[in-house]
């Protein structure tokens, strides 16, 4: 209830995004490999960032 006003922190914002671009990727693994490889490596990208991020930017 407390959290309602929080407001997201970059990593929550990359996270959500990461999410949507596995879901994606696998929904089309099935239907198109080369678009389903293209949102993989847009979600490894977005891995990358977070890992960086909770690394402390080292």
């Amino acid at each position: 209830m407390f959290g309602i006003f929080k407001k997201k922190t970059e990593v929550d914002k990359l996270q959500i995004k990461y999410e949507k671009l596995m879901k994606e990727w696998h929904s089309l693994s099935t239907v198109n490999r080369s678009e389903s490889d293209k949102k993989y490596a847009e979600a490894e990208e977005i891995a990358k960032q977070i890992d960086f991020i909770k690394t402390g930017k080292a």
